[in-house]
């Protein structure tokens, strides 16, 4: 099963992101298309080899059954809620989720015109966030992003589903944050550093000791029972308006579990109320759970 690319890509300069939902009546008719969706982004990379494009489709939790009516991904389930009140996860479910990512703006806009060009008449938009690399690969915090990443071959490893009919997908989760920059940036050096648990400007992580029950990296670093870190694959990036700014985040994995064990101690924490604080300063305004098959379940048109 070949993955498509835009799963394990890796950095790039600029990301384009759509959230569609399928016309009532037209979900045949977008299978069928979407089997060509593999090709479209390998004659753009192609025509276009300087921008290093890729792309991606997912496929969302609701929409699976009536896209692909047969067998359904073991662990795509709904997009997890936990928390309470304001520090409460939310979901906002889409049928498809597109990532088109490159070096240049201008071949990203050309692709999801072809994209629109064939699907456009059965679908509805309903999310268009550019997003880009800022300064070193920093979010508008100021915090390197994706440091945790894995690194070459392992990206397939924690990213792609090894085996079964759904071989070469990924568990997509898909949160849009804005952030309060203005609070943010209120904090002194120290405030924001033990916030993340990382140093902003060298970015070396926090000995274990050191590290606040509340820090970002103490509440998303999560281990097994065996002692193995739960990876996921970020491919996360940066958004603004002039009025509004945050981080699209992109969760993508073998798994679904890891992304939910991540969110729950993020959100409800571990039990003695030690739950994000950055949280404090971002809001995720979406919550989307997706499946993103290999291309050669699209091209075959399911299994």
């Amino acid at each position: 099963m070949t993955p498509q690319a835009g799963i394990c890509a890796e950095p790039n300069l600029h990301g384009y992101y759509l959230m569609f939902n399928v016309a009532a009546g037209h979900e045949d008719e977008v299978r069928h298309q979407l089997a060509g969706f593999p090709a479209l982004c390998h004659q753009v990379a192609e025509e276009f080899a300087e921008a290093a494009f890729t792309g991606l489709v997912a496929i969302g939790e609701a929409a699976w059954a009536r896209l692909y009516p047969g067998e359904r991904p073991a662990e795509l389930a709904p997009f997890p809620t936990p928390g309470a009140g304001e520090r409460q996860a939310v979901a906002t479910p889409f049928d498809l989720f597109v990532q088109l990512r490159g070096d240049r703006v201008d071949v990203l806009h050309l692709a999801a015109q072809r994209l629109m060009a064939k699907l456009g008449g059965h679908l509805m938009l309903a999310e268009e966030v550019m997003g880009f690399r800022n300064q070193d690969c920093r979010d508008l915090t100021g915090f390197v992003d994706g440091t945790e990443n894995p690194q070459g071959e392992h990206r397939a490893e924690v990213a792609l589903v090894a085996e079964g009919p759904f071989a070469g997908g990924s568990y997509l989760h898909v949160q849009r944050f804005t952030h309060n920059l203005a609070g943010w940036q209120r904090l002194s050096l120290k405030e924001q550093e033990d916030t993340i648990g990382r140093t902003k400007q060298d970015n070396v992580e926090y000995a274990s000791a050191d590290k606040p029950l509340t820090a970002h990296v103490k509440r998303t670093n999560l281990k097994d029972g065996h002692g193995k870190t739960k990876e996921i694959l970020r491919q996360s990036m940066p958004w603004a308006t002039l009025e509004r700014q945050g981080l699209y985040f992109i969760s993508c994995c073998a798994t679904s579990c890891h992304f939910s064990d991540m969110l729950r101690s993020m959100y409800e924490g571990d039990g003695q109320g030690h739950c994000d604080h950055l949280l404090r300063f971002t809001h995720a305004d979406t919550g989307a759970a997706f499946f993103a098959p290999s291309e050669t379940f699209l091209s075959q048109e399911g299994l």
